[in-house]
């Protein structure tokens, strides 16, 4: 299943699913992407009830805005019963599943969900060993990561160039590449930090990730500027296509812009980067 990276996933904004209010609230922001959290967000004594409301709400319209539901983990006593109530929804466009191990933790879900992509977790050592196999899988069309537990799990101290993570960054990245899913960075934790967030949303970018889950909707648009091409990349872009245009024309296999050579890998990138900045100006 081919992830569709046709649409935008700058900002991918966790909502709690026993907060009404925010889930409302959620329709008017400007989110590219919502994860309905049915785990770390609601206590235990919550769950079903959340899972209930979240089944109504979910009959609202939250417009062009991708609607992931992140389940409980199949080792708990409410994760079938998540599968289950949003198998055929059609307010869920994807299911997010937690601590992902291995493909066969997406196995037993898509038996129980045959019908919805799913999302995986990486969050735990094991996941970021098996990155491979999990990206490989046909059901899988994106990957979230989850930070916070996996910086818990390794001990590792938090630096603002998150030098401890970078492997694992790099790890998920490669397999998400590879089989053509989306990734999602972690969150940054500090949401009044804008000066932060906004360093750490440049070096995901930087690295390649298609956007960042955010914590807080005051976090929005840091990740969608960051996340989106720039006036100048899309005026490059243009250039380089239509330079090369007129050397193909003219029987050339490259161009020239700007003193460095532009070939068709240039090109290609620079059609994807025109192809966002429609997807996003019709999101918008």
């Amino acid at each position: 299943m081919p992830a569709a990276r046709h649409r935008p996933y700058r900002s991918v904004l966790y909502i709690p699913a026993c907060n009404a209010r925010a889930m409302e609230k959620a329709k008017s922001l400007p989110a590219d992407a919502i994860i309905f959290d049915l785990e770390d967000a609601v206590a235990p004594a919550e769950k079903d009830a959340a899972r209930a409301a979240l089944v109504i709400a979910l009959q609202g319209d939250y417009g062009a805005r991708a609607r992931i539901v992140r389940v409980n983990g199949a080792d708990t006593i409410w994760g079938a019963a998540d599968l289950a109530a949003f198998a055929r929804h059609s307010g869920a466009d994807a299911l997010l599943l937690p601590k992902v191990g291995a493909a066969a933790d997406l196995d037993a879900a898509h038996a129980l969900a045959p019908e919805k992509p799913l999302w995986a977790m990486m969050e735990t050592p094991l996941a970021m060993l098996n990155a491979a196999q999990i990206a490989a899988h046909p059901a899988l069309a994106g990957m979230v990561m989850g930070t916070n537990d996996l910086a818990k799990d390794l001990g590792a101290r938090h630096r603002s160039d998150r030098l401890a993570l970078q492997s694992a960054l790099g790890l998920c990245l490669l397999a998400a590449r590879a089989h053509g899913r989306i990734i999602i960075d972690g969150v940054y934790n500090a949401f009044r930090d804008d000066a932060g967030l906004a360093a750490e949303c440049a070096q995901g970018r930087d690295m390649g990730f298609d956007g960042k889950t955010l914590i807080h909707p005051a976090q929005l648009p840091i990740a969608n500027a960051a996340f989106a091409p720039s006036q100048a990349e899309l005026a490059l872009a243009r250039r380089q296509i239509a330079a090369f245009e007129a050397a193909c024309s003219a029987g050339q296999a490259v161009a020239v812009v700007d003193g460095k050579i532009v070939e068709n890998l240039h090109i290609v990138a620079a059609n994807a980067l025109l192809r966002m900045a429609e997807a996003i100006a019709a999101m918008e």
